[in-house]
């Protein structure tokens, strides 16, 4: 059974590591095609992963989760050393790195909350003046779009 693989087992099948992760198998391939993972194949072809590929792993869903771009995830396991397992302080300086765009996504996340129930932004529906909060179709002038819930749009200052 895949759950039973013991801890000191060096390689992992794809389907220990699908069941050790929580990932399903059609997925890790995908990771592996992106170039987020990588295998070794035995001689009749099957692939065998470090046990390392587990934090791999952890690390792309979290990642994902959040709303990271798989590109952004792939450049930041790049910078990874390839000799060890990544270390906690590794892990870190991948986060800090990720700072200022997470607080932006919250930040958005945050104003779409609070102002969903709002005028949906102006602009999504190309309208050309809305009484409440786009008289004469002010916001038209900085852009297209959702203007009033862009955080990049607030303060250009």
């Amino acid at each position: 059974m895949t759950d039973d693989v013991p801890w000191d087992h060096d390689e992992l099948t794809v389907g220990e590591l699908a069941a050790r992760s929580g990932v399903r198998v059609s997925a890790l391939h995908f990771y592996e095609k992106q170039g987020l993972i990588s295998s070794r194949r035995t001689s009749g072809n099957q692939r065998r992963y470090q046990r390392e590929t587990l934090r791999r792993v952890a690390f792309i869903r979290v990642s994902q989760r959040v709303g990271i771009p798989l590109a952004d995830i792939g450049a930041a396991l790049a910078t990874l050393p390839g000799d060890r397992t990544p270390t906690a302080k590794d892990w870190r300086r991948i986060s800090k790195a990720w700072h200022a765009d997470l607080d932006a996504r919250i930040e958005q996340l945050q104003r779409l909350r609070d102002h969903l129930t709002d005028c949906i932004g102006c602009g999504c529906l190309s309208l050309r003046k809305c009484r409440l909060t786009n008289p004469f179709d002010e916001l038209g002038t900085a852009g297209p779009g959702p203007r009033t819930l862009l955080v990049e749009d607030l303060d250009p200052a």
